[in-house]
């Protein structure tokens, strides 16, 4: 038995020193273990191959048992750390450069062309940090159109794996994810729509004790959530870290977005909002249904605000409910104003 671990130490550590991939050695660790077993369970027991590996499995199958537990663990811990530190396992972030490429450039050239943009916007977007706030029907448009725009750093939070029932409108998910935490699969086809952009995936719920932490190392921030304690949550945590809030929401045939930023004069989500309405008045997507496009139409809608934000081009829709009706094709924008009694933001002096 000694010189069968012998053996191994030396094909594991001396395939390491001559650069032999660690998969490898693994594989053909694996092929001798089963090869001895093989042999303690097939030779009789006073055949010299059976006593020179150990004279019994018992040995080797607590071995086995040992290293199953051992590798096991560290999947768990792996899995964990991936959890709390965002980058699926195997998924490096993208570094980021200073510099465009050739590629980036031809990229974005559409971009660039552009008068309100240009190179200067499009470096401001590849600077750009924004966290996204689900990665569901209005979270899914909104991170396939900011990746493919080239903003730099894109966190996503989300709890939720992909189901069958979501492939419906979320489209940056596939049938083969299902069952894939949303975040980790959002990351995989951002960065294979654009390779250029960092994806920082959170798998968690949103809390009040990540909430402020995580909201103040972005520039901004889109709620495409589906329920009204994470928008409150999302609000209130943008309000504390003084930065944009981008919220849409969806219902049957009608979706709605608006940008709430105090610190500019528009109203918070609370100033219009103050409390949620009752359950039977704001069904969910589940219950009520919602058309497969719409939060397609949504979503870019919020990815566009993001990106004037990001450039400093046209007019933020601040101070408006932009509401969109897909069903009679029609569409209306809403003056909203901040209440001076807001328990949320009533207390933040306007920029100049």
């Amino acid at each position: 038995m000694l010189l069968v671990l012998l053996l191994a130490a030396a094909i594991w550590f001396g395939g390491g020193w001559m650069g032999a991939p660690r998969e490898a050695r693994a594989t053909f660790l694996g092929l001798i273990y089963v090869a001895v077993l093989g042999i303690q369970v097939a030779f009789p027991e006073t055949n010299p191959l059976r006593i020179a590996t150990g004279g019994s499995a018992a040995p080797w199958l607590i071995l086995g048992g040992f290293g199953l537990l051992f590798f096991g663990y560290r999947a768990v811990l792996r899995n964990l750390r991936a959890r709390v530190t965002g980058p699926a396992a195997g998924v490096p972030e993208t570094p980021q450069s200073d510099a465009f490429s050739d590629t980036e450039l031809n990229r974005y050239a559409r971009h660039i062309v552009l008068r309100e943009v240009g190179g200067a916007g499009q470096r401001a977007l590849k600077n750009a940090k924004v966290l996204v706030v689900g990665a569901g029907g209005l979270g899914a448009p909104a991170l396939q159109y900011l990746a493919a725009a080239g903003v730099g750093t894109i966190g996503v939070i989300d709890d939720d794996k992909v189901e069958n029932a979501n492939l419906q409108r979320q489209v940056i998910h596939t049938d083969d994810d299902i069952g894939t935490p949303k975040v980790f699969s959002a990351q995989r086809h951002m960065q294979a729509q654009n390779p250029y952009v960092t994806v920082r995936p959170y798998n968690r719920r949103l809390t009040d004790d990540i909430a402020a932490d995580l909201v103040a190392d972005y520039d901004l921030v889109l709620d495409g959530s589906d329920n009204f304690e994470t928008r409150y949550l999302v609000n209130d945590a943008c309000i504390a870290a003084g930065k944009p809030l981008i919220s849409g929401a969806l219902s049957q045939w009608e979706g709605q977005m608006s940008v709430f930023d105090p610190t500019q004069g528009a109203p918070c989500y609370r100033c219009v909002f103050p409390q949620a309405p009752a359950a039977h008045l704001a069904p969910s997507c589940a219950e009520a249904g919602v058309i497969g496009p719409l939060p397609g139409v949504v979503g870019a809608m919020m990815a566009v605000e993001a990106i004037k934000l990001s450039t400093g081009a046209g007019a933020v829709a601040r101070g408006q409910m932009l509401i969109y009706d897909a069903l009679y094709g029609e569409n209306r924008s809403i003056q909203i104003s901040r209440r001076a009694d807001c328990a949320a933001c009533g207390h933040i002096t306007t920029a100049d």
